[in-house]
Parts: C-alpha cells; structure tokens; sequence
C-alpha cells in the first residue's frame, strides 16, 4: 500500500526551505543544500524515511569515497565547461577517461551530517522514532599534522616588507590579519565607524561573505566570541592610516556609501575569493612559504608568543629567547611603522563601545 510519509528527497526540500532558510544563516542554508544536492539526494533520495534503516545509510557512505564527482555531476559535460574548453580539450569524464575527483572524508563527513541533522528534525516532528544516521560509523582518519601550517616571526615580516616595499592595495588586509589575527571575511567587513583610531581600538562587528551568487555584508561576525573591541597595535595604525589615505585619494562624486574600509578601485567590496589568489601571489614575491590565508591565525599566535617570550627574557637569564625573538616590535615587521608597546596585542578585551552604528546587513551584489 502506498505510504504518506516523503521520501528523502521531498523531506529535503521542505526541510532546507521551510527550516533552514528562514531560521539559518545563507552560508549554511547554502552548506546544507550544496550537501544535499550533490550527496545524499543522488544516494538516497528516493528512499522513504520510514523505511530508511541503519544499513541503506551505511552502505551509501561506503560507497561515497569510490564515487568520482566529475563523472557523477558530469562537470566536464556541461555547457559552461565545453565553451571554456574546444572539444580537442576535453578531458575527464567527457571523453571517457575518468579523473578520479573522490570526495574528501571531511566531504563525507559533511554529508552525513546534513543528513543527520535533517533527520533530527523528523523526529522532532514525529515522523520518525529515531535517527538512522547517528548509529553509522565514519572511516577514521588520522588528524593532520600542523606543522607547516604557520609561519615564523622572520617569515611574517618578510611578508609585510615585501608588500609594504610593493605599496600593495592590500597591505592593510595582511597586516590586520597577521597581527590580529581576523579571519579573512572579518578583515574585509571592516567599516570605518567602527574603528576608533584616538583610542587605537577596532570594533569587530561586521563580515563580508560570499554566499551564492550574492555578496552579504552582514552585521555578525562567525562566532559571538569574535564579536568585541581589540586594541590597535601601532603597526595596525600605521597600516589604517596608509589605508585612509589611499582611498581618500581615489574617492569621486559616484563612490559608493558602504563605509567599507577595503574597497576596490570604483569602492565596491573586494570579493573573498579574491584575495586567496592575491595572497599566494604575495607569497610568491616574498619567497616565503605558501599556507593558507586561513593558517595565518596560527601565525598571529606565534607573533604575540614571540613577543611574549621577548617581555618574559630574563637580564641575565640562563636561557637565551628564540632568534630575533629578542628583537620583535611593531616595528620590526615593516619600516615605516610607529613604534609602539608591543603588549597593547595582548591586552585584554574590552567592552564593546557606543560608537557602534547600528546598520543593517545589506547584499552588496
């Protein structure tokens, strides 16, 4: 007999669009349906959620890491890819020959949670009893090792010199996100109103994301622990100010009143993506080691560490600090900065102040 409960598929679609959308953040309603569109809708969709047991759910995420994405998705057949691409370049799955795109476990991984989460949901609405996602067991994986991931004090400062040598556009960017240690989408949504530059202070409230085909400028930051007010060091300072300076200079009667503090050269916000490519071709002018831009939050550890050791050096100590370690200051990592106290980065978080503007989120684009 037919049965009124929805089939994998159709809870999805209600779930993501009745559920998430409304209730989430764009970047994970885009998450969840990226997840379920490419993952668990082609492996079970149609499924009935009553009768999906623990063994459908288990052999589908057995047979995940043996599926190649650009085979299943068809990547190389689409009319987008065979206009970038003449027919004598194609490659991959449109020829034939397959390029063996599996997914990573963390991919997998991904998906399952979704479906979990979906699931839970279910039950919560009694359409199920329990949760056949949470009993399935994941391959396990070895944690990857972190070393290597960061840079050292010399290295971060041969990195600033070379784009403070270059006078790059996005000095500014890989200053605050060296010393501060702001995620790149934090960095980016940085407004002036809220940077005081008489108490040498920053207000991190805002963050510029890129979800889909939109351009959101939104007033919360990834976690409510980083949203608060941090201290500016005087590298920071100088870098704003240089900043300010440089986008006076290119203000005309049609820029564009979003308060950004990085713009592009009309004034608009500089898209997220970008600045992965600017980064490692900054990497690549500096001879230094190429990581992620997202790896450099462990460098702004190993900065504040390197002057920790600095301040902590005995006068006449058994046990001499690390190199130059000794020698670190805000001056130290490009000539034209300010001196000043190398333990304003490390003085505690300050309550949030007044002059906080209370705009709206916005899509730029």
């Amino acid at each position: 007999m037919p049965t009124a409960t929805p089939t994998v598929a159709e809870y999805l679609a209600y779930w993501l669009s009745e559920v998430i959308e409304p209730n989430r953040e764009a970047n994970t309603y885009s998450h969840y349906e990226l997840m379920s569109r490419l993952h668990v809708i082609p492996g079970l969709g149609g499924k009935h959620l009553d009768r999906l047991t623990v063994r459908n759910v288990q052999s589908w995420l057995n047979t995940l890491p043996g599926i190649c994405q650009c085979c299943a998705q068809g990547k190389d057949e689409s009319p987008a890819v065979q206009h970038k691409h003449p027919r004598k370049r194609r490659r991959c799955c449109a020829i034939g020959r397959c390029c063996e795109d599996y997914p990573s476990r963390r991919t997998i991984q991904a998906a399952r949670n979704t479906l979990r989460a979906a699931l839970n949901h279910a039950r919560g609405e009694e359409l199920l009893s329990r949760n056949v996602a949470e009993m399935v067991k994941l391959p396990s994986a070895r944690k990857a090792s972190k070393r290597g991931q960061s840079w050292t004090v010399d290295e971060a400062r041969q990195f600033l010199e070379s784009a403070h040598a270059d006078n790059d556009p996005l000095y500014a960017v890989w200053v605050l996100i060296l010393v501060l240690g702001l995620r790149k989408g934090e960095a980016l949504g940085l407004t002036w109103p809220t940077i005081d530059m008489d108490a040498a202070e920053v207000s991190l409230e805002w963050q510029l994301q890129r979800v889909g085909r939109s351009l959101i400028h939104k007033r919360r930051t990834k976690t409510d622990g980083s949203t608060d007010v941090l201290p500016l060091p005087a590298i920071c300072l100088a870098a704003l100010h240089l900043q300010k300076d440089r986008q006076d200079g290119m203000r005309s009667r049609d820029w564009p009143k979003t308060g950004l503090v990085f713009t592009t050269r009309t004034g608009h916000a500089i898209e997220p993506r970008n600045i992965n490519r600017s980064f490692d071709a900054r990497c690549a002018k500096a001879g230094v080691r190429r990581i992620r831009v997202h790896d450099t939050r462990r460098t702004c550890g190993s900065l504040l560490a390197a002057a920790g050791r600095a301040r902590r050096a005995p006068a006449g100590g058994h046990a001499d600090p690390p190199p130059r370690a000794d020698s670190y200051h805000d001056g130290d990592l490009h000539p034209g900065a300010r001196q000043g106290d190398p333990g304003r980065s490390q003085a505690a978080k300050r309550p949030v102040q007044q002059h906080r503007q209370a705009w709206p989120g916005r899509v730029l684009t």
